[in-house]
């Protein structure tokens, strides 16, 4: 069985950072797509970034572009989002997922993904 464990949310004020970092547990467990999303109150949940399995291509939510960065090391079975230059409307509870084990390039659809995070909370207050 595959676990994924989110860590780094907070409260942050608006123009700050955060990093957070989803680590992969499980015998099982072998390199793959990798993505965070995000569900906000009221919202359906929406990809914020994903990333190939080599970790050589990425992609974003329009919304996100030029201030968050998702990375992996494939070594230590983690991925990782730079948040910087928050703003309140990126508050939500953020999800590490992996892919299904089939896939090699970057996911951007929910149902492409295998495991799921419990999630961390990221508040921006104005």
């Amino acid at each position: 069985q595959v676990q994924l464990v989110e860590s780094g949310g907070g409260l942050v004020q608006a123009g700050g950072s955060l990093r957070l970092s989803c680590q992969a547990t499980g015998r099982t467990f072998s390199p793959v797509p990798m993505g965070w999303f995000r569900q906000a109150p009221g919202k359906e949940r929406e990809i914020v970034a994903g990333i190939s399995t080599s970790g050589f291509s990425t992609s974003y939510a329009d919304s996100v572009k030029g201030r968050f960065t998702i990375s992996k090391d494939n070594a230590k079975n983690a991925v990782y989002l730079q948040m910087n230059s928050l703003k309140p409307d990126d508050t939500a509870v953020y999800y590490c997922a992996s892919a299904r084990p089939y896939y090699n390039t970057v996911r951007r659809d929910p149902s492409d993904y295998q495991y799921w995070g419990q999630g961390t909370q990221v508040t921006v207050s104005s």
